[in-house]
């Protein structure tokens, strides 16, 4: 068995019972599949059996991209992409009603995320995400409000993405065997009509601003991008908050006043 490249992060997924069950997460039968880090193929095969109607593999190793080439020659509806995810350009080749499938390296996993949350395009063209993460950092996703996950990354899902179902992953089903456990979730686009955001990439600097100085209170942050008459129409907003004590549409709304200035 081929060594796995820390490098990478690449930790297999060996458990065919799991592979099997996130396969069944959602309808693939005729759908637009993308795969991102495809590794040696285990998930592939299982959602080639479900006959989807293209299918894309993003793989950056150069030896396992030469491998799934190789593997998968004589199947006509796959297309192999030799790339880094971080630098490759996702959004321009998801057609519509794709599902995008990811045993993503736990070390740029929260990075692919927020890349795909940024897309221009919303609701995009995909219709499901199912991802798999470090059990940390699906917590942080899925972070709610009040709670000690709340925070960034919470806030920048919660506002394009829903989850329909998560279930755990122990390190057990991996080669070699990661030293924490993973979470897998299956999340679908939001079709956002309460807030208008115009570019999300706004949303990314305004929490980044208050969560840089997440235990001092809002005051100073707030009035460095907005002025009196805004922060008076934020519903008699405390200023001596802390950023975990606003809700997400506080900071939707926020975005909302800066994008209009």
């Amino acid at each position: 068995m081929r060594f796995a490249k820390k490098s990478l992060g690449q930790n297999f997924l060996i458990d065919k019972n799991i592979i099997l069950k996130i396969v069944n997460l959602t309808s693939i039968k005729n759908k637009n599949v993308i795969e991102i880090g495809p590794g040696k193929g285990a998930l592939t095969d299982e959602i080639l059996k479900k006959n989807p109607k293209t299918f894309t593999l993003i793989e950056k190793d150069n030896h396992l991209f030469e491998y799934l080439k190789l593997k998968y020659s004589n199947y006509k509806n796959i297309k192999l992409i030799n790339s880094d995810i971080l630098k490759y350009d996702l959004e321009k080749i998801i057609n519509k009603n794709s599902v995008i499938f990811g045993n993503l390296p736990y070390n740029i996993s929260s990075q692919i995320l927020v890349k795909i949350l940024k897309f221009k395009k919303w609701p995009p063209n995909f219709c499901n995400l199912i991802f798999m993460f470090q059990k940390e950092l699906g917590d942080k996703i899925l972070g709610k409000f009040s709670t000690s996950n709340y925070g960034r990354l919470s806030i920048l899902v919660s506002y394009r993405l829903d989850l329909i179902n998560k279930f755990f992953v122990s390190a057990n089903c991996f080669y070699p065997k990661p030293k924490v456990t993973s979470i897998v979730l299956n999340l679908k686009p939001k079709r956002m009509k309460s807030f208008k955001i115009k570019n999300l990439i706004n949303l990314e600097k305004i929490t980044a601003l208050f969560f840089s100085n997440k235990r001092k209170m809002i005051n100073k942050n707030i009035k460095k991008i907005l002025n009196k008459s805004e922060i008076d129409s934020l519903s008699n907003l405390r200023l001596n908050l802390r950023p975990s004590d606003l809700k997400p549409e506080i900071y939707y709304r926020i975005t909302e006043l800066l994008e209009k200035k």
